[in-house]
């Protein structure tokens, strides 16, 4: 009983100290069948091919979860993102999170050129 005192406590302290609790990470799996709407925009595993898309290969997950609830609430303005993110439930933004956390980033390297 003491131990669970002592957890809720902790728990307690982290909010009021404003430190994230991180939430449960989605399922995988489910995330990489409901990203089929980003493909377009995000490419197949969260790497785009147009900079003016970001990659999401490799984010944490929090961040990509914050940012569709940002989107959705309308706290993050983007024309294309704000529809994309409306009809989103808490879980199918952790799977999409869960899935795109879990591929390898993609790291820009500039192209050299020969002197």
């Amino acid at each position: 009983m003491m131990r669970v005192i002592q957890n809720a406590l902790v728990m307690i302290a982290m909010l009021m100290a404003g430190t994230v609790v991180a939430q449960p990470i989605g399922d995988r799996e489910a995330g990489r069948e409901k990203s089929a709407s980003c493909v377009a925009c995000h490419g197949e595993v969260g790497v785009s091919s147009n900079p003016e898309w970001p990659n999401l290969a490799g984010q944490h997950p929090d961040y990509i979860v914050h940012a569709l609830q940002a989107y959705k609430s309308g706290d993050r303005q983007n024309a294309l993102m704000n529809g994309q993110a409306a009809d989103l439930s808490t879980e199918d933004m952790r799977d999409l999170a869960a899935y795109y956390s879990s591929q390898d980033p993609e790291v820009y390297t500039p192209a050299r050129t020969s002197r």
